[in-house]
């Protein structure tokens, strides 16, 4: 008897995952195609596992899981399961990223754990396992442990961008400067131009660190865009106005200072998932945030469902935060969303 558990939640998982990869024609309007083809990928994934899987190895013959009334009781139920039979390792990937679903990154950290001493070959394992085990650390620390994962993706696939731009945060973590900003440029060659634009400010950040210069310019940068509207920008796109406290106008008239805006992960990484670059002179300004301005294409608004957006005020015109800058508080908005965010940056609070 297949395992109800298990085939539940890999429905689940096709279905998140189809209907994220089909989000335009969502989007587009065709919204009977866009279900037809979630539903077709959910069957197909149910029939196929049946037809080529193990699904009975989950679960003893002579021990019935009833159908769980829960996505928690589901993960209960999986977790039994994979304790008694755990050697397969896409039972302890589906249990993770259920258990992520669930916010229990310590529990996910291990699953994925045991899933990478089964599958030790697998660069997106490895790469989703290191990032996992850094989110359940204190201060989204990567230890050696990830550390290893990642150079393993990287020696198994070498253009892998999402290992990459991890060891760049790695490196800068460990006060390597430098060499973050060595890693990240690799990947510029790969980009499109705006999200290239947008990783060079991570870059020039790094190098700033460094005692180095910024990076040279693209040969021929396109001309700047006028600000679209979060609907015609997308779903995920959101609508910032920023204003200038009267206290600070001043400063920014001088023409030294430069205005970010930023979205980044609520308590997770400091690095941001959007971030745009303007001078503080052009405030009041509104502009809008998106998938275009994502410094890294594998960490995009499009797949989260909460951001915080705020700005700042940067004398030394990097995103790291320095005394002299000045920031608003962050805004917590959940995603997708219409309505324009207000911020009005004042001074430093003492």
């Amino acid at each position: 008897m297949v395992t109800k558990v298990f085939l539940l939640l890999a429905a689940l998982l096709a279905a998140l995952c189809g209907g994220a990869m089909l989000w335009p024609l969502f989007r587009a309007g065709k919204r009977r195609l866009w279900g037809a083809l979630v539903a077709g990928m959910v069957v197909g994934t149910l029939g196929l596992y049946q037809l080529l899987g193990t699904p009975a190895g989950l679960q003893p013959q002579a021990e019935l899981a009833a159908t769980p009334q829960s996505l928690e009781e589901g993960v209960r139920q999986l977790q039994a399961a994979m304790e008694k039979n755990p050697a397969r390792t896409d039972g302890w990937v589906l249990l993770a990223r259920s258990q992520l679903e669930l916010g229990r990154v310590a529990d996910a950290a291990a699953s994925y754990e045991r899933a990478v001493k089964l599958t030790p070959d697998e660069p997106g394992l490895l790469v989703e396992a290191a990032q996992t085990r850094a989110q359940a650390a204190d201060g989204f620390l990567f230890d050696d442990t990830a550390v290893q994962w990642l150079e393993q993706a990287r020696q198994l696939a070498p253009g892998h961008e999402r290992a990459t731009w991890l060891l760049g945060i790695v490196q800068r973590q460990r006060g390597q400067p430098a060499q973050a900003a060595q890693t990240w440029e690799s990947l510029l060659p790969r980009l499109e131009a705006k999200a290239a634009a947008a990783l060079r400010i991570q870059i020039d950040d790094a190098r700033a660190d460094a005692g180095l210069p910024p990076s040279a310019p693209p040969p021929s940068a396109p001309p700047p865009e006028a600000p679209a509207s979060a609907t015609a920008a997308g779903d995920h796109a959101i609508r910032v106005q920023v204003t200038l406290a009267p206290a600070l106008q001043a400063r920014a008239a001088a023409g030294k200072d430069t205005l970010f805006v930023i979205a980044r992960v609520p308590d997770g990484p400091p690095m941001p998932v959007a971030v745009q670059r303007h001078p503080a002179a052009s405030a009041p300004l509104t502009v809008t945030l998106d998938d275009s301005n994502s410094p890294m294409p594998t960490q995009k608004l499009s797949a989260l469902a909460e951001v915080e957006v705020f700005a700042r005020l940067s004398a030394s015109g990097t995103t790291q935060r320095h005394p002299d800058d000045v920031e608003s508080v962050p805004v917590k908005v959940s995603l997708p969303t219409t309505r324009t965010v207000e911020i009005i940056l004042g001074p430093a609070v003492p």
